[in-house]
């Protein structure tokens, strides 16, 4: 069966930045991507989202509509099914799926929707957890054969071929650990569950893995990391904290840079909210960095607690930067500009090629849509 996983306008603004380069759909949280999560069920997935990123996110003709926040469960996948294609699914007051202004088909049994950023790394765990028993159910791990990876709780670990583990300490105890394909775990490197290191991905030596993390596919992490999300091809590869955090993909965290979860006061975080224009509460004590997508920060960057950098934002400089960097800054603390797109595009081509994925004109043209979408915010150059 074939859906489509529709982006409704208001949860779009409301997951900005991360979505200025992605539809809702293509967010990873847990082990997998929202429509990873629902290929495991069977579907084949496209995406309806904004006309910039078709091209690269294609619709499949034909296919039921379901929104692209709500995480799959198996009643709920029953259920979208049966519909006719007269028929809407509806959670309460929220459509789910299939025909909009059809017969309304009720769905009552409880779901879980993504509807901020910073629920990627509050859900984190939850989800780590249900794509670790969809993924590894009737499997067989690899085995570790290094006799100086010590692990607690083996029968929660799961490893993928290829993975290559010295002298690590594994804690599976509190929670699974899922080790991806040709990954590598160097020595002195610690672990606690819950946690995913996607495909291709690297721990540095003596790395802190606090739990209820997830490091997406070709990343390469040090120093102390907790209940944040990388969602791929990005680096923070030296000491450093990185706490309650969404990290893009693309991005790289420079050596001994660090991010506060935490207000002095343990007041409520406040975060840079699209949708309104303005900071908006979160209900959270604990809320670290939202990094966007080729973002980067120079060495002893200091992030206060609940900041957000914008796309292809470049951060460096002594002090704290403000809580909110737009897309394409060039600076810190002392003052920004504009990082032009000329110099943006050396960078990301050369970034990208280190992975083997060219900087084509498809990406460019995503990326030039979103410098004027984000013009707005460089109230500098206004």
């Amino acid at each position: 069966m074939d859906i489509n996983l529709f982006d409704t306008s208001k949860i779009k603004q409301q997951l900005k930045p991360f979505t200025y380069t992605r539809p809702i759909g293509d967010l990873r949280i847990g082990i997998s991507k929202i429509s990873e999560k629902w290929e495991h069920y069977g579907f084949r997935v496209g995406f309806v989202t904004d006309d910039y990123l078709a091209s690269k996110f294609e619709t499949l003709e034909g296919g039921l509509n379901v929104v692209a926040h709500v995480f799959p469960t198996a009643e709920l996948v029953e259920a979208i099914k049966g519909l006719s294609s007269a028929q809407g699914l509806w959670h309460h007051d929220e459509f789910i799926a299939g025909n909009e202004e059809g017969e309304v088909i009720s769905f009552d049994t409880e779901l879980t929707f993504l509807n901020h950023t910073w629920d990627i790394f509050r859900m984190n765990r939850a989800q780590l957890i249900a794509d670790f028993e969809r993924i590894t159910e009737g499997r067989q791990s690899q085995v570790i054969t290094d006799p100086h990876t010590i692990v607690y709780g083996r029968e929660n670990l799961f490893i993928e071929e290829g993975a290559q583990i010295k002298a690590a300490v594994i804690d599976a105890s509190n929670g699974p650990v899922y080790i991806g394909k040709n990954t590598v775990i160097n020595a002195g490197a610690m672990i606690n569950g819950a946690f995913a290191l996607g495909d291709y991905s690297t721990i540095n030596m003596g790395t802190k893995m606090r739990g209820d993390t997830t490091i997406g596919p070709h990343c390469k992490v040090g120093g102390e990391i907790s209940n944040s999300v990388f969602l791929g091809y990005s680096n923070k590869g030296h000491e450093g904290f990185v706490g309650n955090s969404v990290i893009g993909e693309w991005c790289n965290i420079g050596a001994d840079s660090n991010s506060s979860n935490l207000k002095n006061n343990y007041a409520e975080v406040r975060l840079w909210d699209y949708a309104s224009g303005r900071f908006a509460p979160t209900g959270l004590q604990f809320c670290g960095l939202m990094m966007a997508d080729h973002a980067k920060c120079g060495i002893n960057t200091m992030f206060n607690t609940g900041t957000v950098v914008g796309v292809g934002a470049n951060v460096f400089g002594a002090g704290y930067p403000r809580n909110f960097i737009p897309s394409f800054s060039w600076g810190g603390a002392a003052g920004l500009t504009t990082f032009q797109l000329k110099k943006f595009d050396e960078v990301a081509s050369a970034v990208m090629k280190r992975r083997n994925i060219a900087y084509d004109q498809l990406e460019k043209a995503i990326i030039d849509h979103i410098f004027e979408l984000t013009k707005a915010y460089r109230i500098w150059d206004n």
